[in-house]
């Protein structure tokens, strides 16, 4: 147990404080497209490589990492104060904090943050544009759970990226709801990493409150430690004061942090349940008095507190909890790798459909439970199947392996699948019999970002099949005989409800360019399609992208994916792809498109 509690790192630095401003209040009338409503209110990638903009897109690989975070402990945060001001200098510090002094060399602006830059994948530094208000409300308002797992991936990227901070907002307030809303798409580590690239005695109050849910989702509660004294200043004070128990702890000084458990527990407003396992993780630090035992009977509900210290400390969480817990914590309990095997592939598949996990990442994760003892019987019939799939003697085997685990489980399940096969596939010769219409080996291929491979496809493919379809808007360039009579053939065959795949099929190609006016206008006509309807939100991307801001359009595209592909409208397919392929996101919006076509 203390081995796998003991990964916690303290490697922060500090910095002098930087200037705050009062966020205004978000329009009366929401940004947020029709349908999707507000998103309820959680406590608010380096990802998957996306594809280049002047590229085709490259295989995605393993996730690294998550504007408001998710829900505290007991108690809502405090509101930043109006200079966002930490503690003074000589101010007595609590038991249990370390205070650092850095040369003011070593010390980081807040005028860009972030861990990725342009040479290492991220977007340009003024991605975002000068609209920093506006940026951050958007970002506090957005829910992270998205239709499109590219879209998840492109704004991981763009969430992460070491972007400028605009004039009208504190750096550390921006980075705050950067990380929140990487949190809420389940993206733990990412959410670290941008937390991590703020000294911490510049957090502001926001921050510091984004810094504790960060930490906890990534089972480090060590993290903590800095922020305690801005912690117990402005934010929820008894969850903060058990946290500077466990520093205290960490720090050899077991009389301070027995009094803070003490003060804690005599409030009366902390649920035991969360004081014992505080004493839990004492215990493994060698400060706790007395062992404590853990019994999960009458909690009925996983917070990211309980998450972040029963994770630390190697105290499995039940399963029946573990199906109440909210979709972004499976993204945590996935790429915590203290995490119990069991709980990590039972939470796989969500993570690998959503972008938290890359093809190459899943298959690693797979491989490792494939290594433990007797693995479960059906974990090693896929794992079985998943070597058929990559390593069979004969094509025709490795295709009809790569079927089986297309065909299995529910609609998340069959998406992973192909995410995890997207190699394999990408591997198969065009040699290989694989029927009239192989709609998922196109689909697996542009997955994985397989793009150029999949075009290879092309002559064996049947015009206006599904397959056909996938390719007409995921391929490099342009099919040959683009038309509406060949979209006309491909939704005489379409079961979907209300042709909407159909309807994705012509909203993708009038945004990627593939189809001009007057094909556009009597496909979407047969469809009963109007991709010209207007909402303060397509005004919101498509001026977003006339004033070249990728990182803005990333954001509003992934409001506009809320939700899953069934509720999405059709003319925001065609909005979002023609507003990320006008700021050189082409090839994101083209494995975008392609998604819809595959998973409706």
């Amino acid at each position: 147990m203390t081995k796998k509690l003991l990964t916690l790192t303290l490697g922060l630095s500090g910095a002098a404080v930087a200037a705050a401003l009062v966020l205004p209040a978000l329009a009366q009338e929401s940004l947020l497209p029709e349908g999707f409503g507000n998103p309820a209110e959680t406590p608010a990638p380096k990802s998957s490589p996306t594809p280049s903009p002047t590229a085709a897109p490259t295989p995605s690989s393993p996730s690294s990492g998550t504007g408001v975070a998710p829900p505290a402990v007991t108690a809502t945060v405090g509101t930043a104060d109006e200079d966002g001001s930490d503690a003074e200098d000589g101010e007595e510090v609590e038991p249990g904090t370390l205070k650092y002094d850095l040369p003011p060399g070593a010390r980081r602006l807040l005028t860009r943050i972030g861990p990725l830059t342009p040479e290492t994948g991220g977007l340009a530094p003024d991605a975002f544009g000068v609209r920093g208000q506006y940026a951050a409300a958007l970002m506090r308002e957005t829910g992270g759970a998205f239709a499109s797992r590219w879209g998840q991936i492109l704004l991981r990227r763009a969430l992460s990226s070491a972007i400028d901070t605009p004039a009208t907002i504190n750096g550390a307030d921006l980075a705050a709801d950067r990380a929140g809303l990487l949190l809420r798409m389940g993206e733990s580590i990412a959410a670290r990493l941008l937390v991590q690239s703020v000294d911490y005695d510049r957090a502001s109050p926001r921050l510091v409150a984004t810094a504790q849910q960060t930490y906890l989702a990534n089972a480090d509660p060590a993290g903590l430690c800095p922020y305690v004294p801005a912690g117990l200043a402005h934010g929820d004070e008894q969850a903060w004061r058990l946290a500077s128990s466990i520093c205290a702890g960490l720090s050899g000084e077991a009389g301070p942090a027995g009094w803070a458990i003490s003060r804690v527990r005599s409030s009366g407003k902390v649920s035991n349940f969360d004081i014992l396992l505080t004493e839990r993780v004492l215990g493994a630090t060698g400060a706790g008095r007395r062992s404590t035992t853990i019994e999960w009977d009458k909690v009925d509900r996983l917070t990211s507190w309980r998450f972040g210290l029963a994770t630390a400390t190697a105290i499995p969480i039940p399963a029946e909890l573990r199906k109440t817990e909210p979709g972004y914590m499976r993204g945590w309990t996935v790429l915590a790798p203290m995490t119990d095997m069991t709980d990590r592939i039972a939470a796989a598949p969500d993570a690998a459909a959503r972008g938290v996990l890359s093809s190459e990442a899943y298959i690693s994760l797979l491989s490792s439970a494939a290594g433990q003892e007797e693995p479960p019987e059906a974990l090693a019939t896929e794992i079985d199947d998943l070597r058929n799939a990559f390593g069979a003697a004969r094509g025709g085997d490795r295709y009809a392996a790569m079927g089986k685990l297309w065909g299995a489980g529910d609609a998340t399940q069959r998406y992973a699948a192909m995410v995890a096969t997207a190699r394999a596939a990408a591997g198969l010769s065009t040699s290989t019999d694989v029927g009239d219409d192989p709609w998922q080996l196109i689909g697996a291929m542009l997955a994985g970002g397989y793009d150029t491979r999949a075009m290879d496809w092309a002559p064996k493919i049947m015009v206006g099949s599904r397959a056909w379809g996938v390719l007409a808007v995921g391929s490099p360039r342009p099919l040959n005989g683009m038309s509406a009579g060949n979209i006309g053939s491909f939704s005489g065959s379409d079961e979907s409800a209300d042709y909407l795949r159909s309807k994705f099929l012509v909203a993708g190609l009038a945004g990627l360019g593939r189809l001009d006016a007057g094909q556009a206008a009597s496909a979407a006509g047969d469809l009963d399609l109007n991709l010209g309807k207007q909402s303060r939100w397509s005004r919101a991307i498509l001026a977003a992208a006339e004033r070249r801001e990728p990182g803005m359009v990333a954001l509003l595209a992934a409001v506009g994916m809320q939700g899953d592909w069934s509720k999405m409208p059709p003319h925001h397919l065609y909005y979002i792809v023609r507003a990320l392929r006008e700021v050189g996101l082409g090839p994101e919006a083209r494995m975008i498109a392609a998604e819809a076509l595959v998973r409706v």
